[in-house]
């Protein structure tokens, strides 16, 4: 099969029109045929090779949405016609302890869909079965690609450690992938601050279910918040006085990271020593991202997008770069 898709050949580069030969399915393999896809900070770093590994031609693109065409022989689960959606990997072992568990995205094997593979920004996909997450028929499928990293990556440290109703929490960050977990927190039944360096989304943030809002940079609205919080999700990729979030903790509280922070942690000993933990989150594995599908489905939980067709992708790109988005991009095949 003949794939036509967009790729980078070389470091901040504009994208242009590549094609290449797909090759024979393999047994546990399917093809998607991409209708939308989502444009992540992920994809830009690996555009402009910030993590090192990028082999080019690149073809970027892992929030996929899109219709199954062929399955192989060994798959289980997918028939040719369902809608289905693509994320950050698209294969594991599944033999370790850790696929065996329904845990895929902590296998050491795993493999990342634009990394050493060709990705969704193109009109064919192909992925692991298993990594093809079938769509409840309630989401919008336009709307539904930034699910597929944003919404996964938020979601699943919150079910995976321990958020339950009632727990008081914050997110820091109102972006792509804050402005869903506030949403999800909301719906989680727990009451949420919304923590961003001005006042200036507030409103916004209040809509998608924030009951209130700090500006860190505000003259000591975030200290005034010591001991409040059972769970911080931080979404940030820049670096914060992180002392002032473990402050922010009550005791047993958790810190999260699932931005990635342009510097290494610096933090104070003693505020960890009433319990308080710093950890990391990680994408969700086909399992935790199917149940956060039927989650966003049932509590219409839905990322704000702006669209562009597939062919205007170094606008769409430009955009992103620009801090102008609101809140993630979406390609239109």
């Amino acid at each position: 099969m003949k794939v036509k898709a967009w790729a980078a050949q070389a470091p901040k580069q504009p994208l242009v029109p590549f094609e290449y030969e797909a090759g024979s399915l393999g047994a546990n393999e399917v093809d998607v045929a991409v209708e939308f896809c989502g444009i992540c900070h992920s994809d830009l770093a690996m555009i402009d090779n910030d993590w090192g590994f990028t082999r080019y031609p690149l073809i970027p693109g892992h929030e996929v949405i899109g219709t199954v065409v062929s399955i192989g022989s060994n798959v289980d689960g997918l028939a040719v016609g369902q809608k289905v959606g693509v994320g950050w990997f698209s294969g594991s072992c599944q033999r370790c302890e850790w696929c065996n568990i329904g845990r895929d995205s902590l296998c050491l094997q795993r493999q990342g869909t634009i990394v050493g593979r060709h990705g969704g920004w193109a009109d064919h996909v192909r992925t692991h079965w298993k990594f093809a997450v079938p769509l409840p028929a309630q989401l919008a499928l336009d709307s539904a690609g930034p699910l597929m990293c944003a919404g996964t990556t938020v979601f699943t440290p919150m079910v995976q450690f321990g958020v339950t109703p009632r727990m008081r929490t914050a997110v820091l960050g109102v972006g792509g992938l804050g402005h869903l977990a506030v949403q999800f927190l909301a719906k989680f039944g727990c009451e949420v601050t919304a923590i961003s360096s001005t006042h200036s989304k507030n409103e916004e943030v209040r809509a998608f279910g924030a009951t209130n809002f700090i500006a860190s940079k505000s003259a000591d609205e975030l200290k005034r918040a010591a001991n409040s919080f059972d769970f911080i999700l931080s979404t940030v990729s820049a670096s914060v006085n992180w002392a002032d979030y473990i402050n922010a903790l009550r005791p047993r509280g958790q810190l999260v990271l699932v931005g990635i922070p342009d510097a290494d942690l610096r933090l104070p000993v003693f505020p960890l020593l009433a319990e308080k933990s710093v950890r990391g989150g990680c994408v969700g594995s086909p399992s935790d991202t199917a149940e956060m599908l039927r989650f966003a489905a049932r509590h219409g939980v839905k990322p704000m997008i702006e669209s562009f067709a597939m062919k205007e992708v170094d606008r769409a790109i430009d955009h992103l770069r620009s801090g102008k988005a609101r809140y993630r991009v979406v390609l239109t095949v």
